[in-house]
């Protein structure tokens, strides 16, 4: 097998073509694929002939020999053809969690390194990719631990591929955004894989103050920007991990031995006991028997393989699966202590993977996370289509320019000071607005006037243009204020306020044709505001 996989021009017309954003998510047992149209609102999974399962999904299988003409399958083509024995040293899977790794994988004889086996995967996928779909920009997810040797390593897998826009996102955020909660959010992923189960404690980039998460970009305009762009890594900040190498595939392996004790497992009994797992985990009935057939190899006749919800649930039981988990949940949630993090300070708990439709799962983690909610998104593609979601270009339009601020009197110094809206470098349209209180600074105070400033281009946080590329760059000068007119918005008072008394919440938000809006309420009285378009933040 030659170095290079080769790729695709897909020459279809033009006039036939959908333009949009590729997003890819690399899994140590599924890689996700999905991709959003320039003019759709939603992602969609995409099926990629002979190597996709489902539509989106594809196995993070390579089978290579060098002695075989046809010498190399990807993803479920390495299924259809039996050849996922794991003992097969030219079969290559759970390669994606040594991407990267300082310590180097056990070695059981494969042909490919690691990193090969996730580049030819990746390259496959492109190769084989819809004719009709014209990729403007792709997306992929990285593990956080090894966030800055895995993009090193994916930089150079993408070095050839012919898209004029490539972003990394970390995978906690993207999962965290696929889930629908709000930048600044410190929240619990699940991760219950086909070969391993992932717990992380994070706190997301953004929230009051803070710019939102964006995905960071690898390529732009058609420039590589390793070693050139200044944009600041933006990860979420891991708080507590745990993690144990057991998943679906494990669970598949118990079902097929406690039905078939004396029988060796063979690949066609695994997948006839994994289906069953999946109709076990979306039925209803907890009494109801539900049977999956498959072809015995050794008798050549049809075999019945039959099981309950409730016998499935005390399978796992006796087997330890729940001990399993309430010890990586208890180690993850010490390490979120000793980072001043407990599950009420948590705003969802997020349950992804394959594994997250099983329902003793869900029982489980429900009253184990308590007062925490369980946020249950589609459970495989919710890490890909969450880093579609921060990727500029998709949902996120532009990043402001320079910042925005809120002169308010501050009591203490007996001065006025800016506060800060929204920072440089902060997505827009915002997905939640900002909320402030504002109090009276002085005895029978009639009104309140809203000052809002630009932060000039020489602040700590400038953020500039170079050939369209928004890239931040540090100065150590303290910014100075652009006024934005020179008549401030009234607020009135009625009744008048008092010094030190909160009179006024109210809500900035940036709106899809970037006007600053501003919203809110006297909370003295409920009396609600007059929606305010304060000016433009472009």
């Amino acid at each position: 097998m030659t170095s290079e996989i080769p790729l695709d021009t897909k020459n279809a017309l033009p006039n036939l073509r959908k333009k949009g954003t590729l997003a890819i998510d690399l899994g140590n047992s599924t890689t996700v694929v999905a991709f959003q149209g320039e003019l759709e609102s939603q992602p969609t999974l995409v099926e990629i002939p002979s190597i996709s399962r489902v539509p989106g999904e594809i196995p993070s299988l390579i089978w290579y020999s060098e002695i075989y003409e046809r010498n190399l399958l990807v993803g479920q083509q390495v299924f259809d053809l039996g050849l996922t024995v794991k003992e097969d040293p030219n079969l290559n899977s759970d390669f994606k969690r040594w991407i990267g790794a300082s310590e180097p994988p056990k070695s059981n004889g494969n042909k490919l390194s690691p990193e090969r086996a996730g580049e030819i995967l990746i390259k496959k996928i492109w190769e084989k990719l819809p004719p009709e779909l014209e990729i403007k920009r792709l997306v992929l997810s990285a593990p956080i631990e090894t966030y800055r040797s895995y993009r090193a390593w994916l930089n150079k897998v993408c070095s050839t591929l012919p898209v004029s826009e490539i972003a990394l996102v970390d995978e906690p955020t993207a999962a965290a955004m696929g889930a629908g909660l709000p930048p600044g959010s410190k929240l619990l992923v699940v991760d219950i894989g086909g070969s391993t189960i992932d717990l992380s404690l994070v706190a997301l980039e953004g929230g009051e103050g803070r710019a939102d998460p964006v995905a960071q970009l690898m390529r732009f305009g058609g420039e590589d920007l390793e070693g050139k762009s200044k944009q600041a890594l933006r990860c979420a900040k891991v708080l507590g991990k745990a993690g144990i190498r057991l998943g679906g595939r494990d669970l598949d392996r118990w079902i097929a031995h406690h039905l078939f004790p004396e029988t060796s497992i063979t690949e066609v009994l695994l997948n006839a006991s994994e289906k069953l797992k999946c109709r076990l985990s979306n039925n209803a009935i907890d009494a109801e028997v539900l049977t999956e057939v498959f072809l015995d190899s050794a008798t050549e006749s049809p075999t019945k393989l039959s099981l309950s919800r409730i016998e499935l649930e005390k399978l796992f039981l006796n087997r330890g699966l729940l001990q399993s988990l309430e010890q990586l949940l208890k180690k993850t949630l010490s390490s979120g202590r000793a980072n001043g993090c407990s599950l009420k300070d948590l705003q969802g708990v997020v349950l992804v993977g394959g594994g997250a439709r099983i329902p003793l799962i869900r029982r489980w983690l429900t009253e184990q996370i308590k007062p925490a909610q369980l946020i249950t998104p589609p459970p495989i593609e919710a890490v890909a289509k969450g880093a579609l979601s921060l990727t500029p270009g998709v949902r996120l339009r532009d990043v402001l320019h320079r910042g925005v601020s809120l002169r308010c009197w501050d009591e203490r110094s007996k001065r006025h000071k800016w506060h800060p809206l929204f920072l440089a470098g902060q997505p827009w349209p915002t997905s939640n607005p900002l909320e402030l209180v504002l109090a009276a600074s002085k005895p029978n105070q009639s009104e309140i006037e809203l000052v809002i400033g630009t932060q000039e281009l020489t602040g700590m946080n400038e953020v500039i243009y170079k050939n369209g590329m928004p890239i931040i760059e540090m100065n150590s000068r303290d910014p100075g204020y652009e006024i934005w007119s020179n008549e401030p918005i009234a607020l009135s008072l009625d009744p008048p306020g008092q010094p030190g008394e909160d009179c006024l919440r109210l809500q900035f938000s940036i709106g899809e044709n970037s006007n600053l809006i501003m919203e809110g309420i006297d909370i003295r009285t409920d009396h609600m505001l007059r929606k305010n378009v304060l000016g433009s933040v472009r």
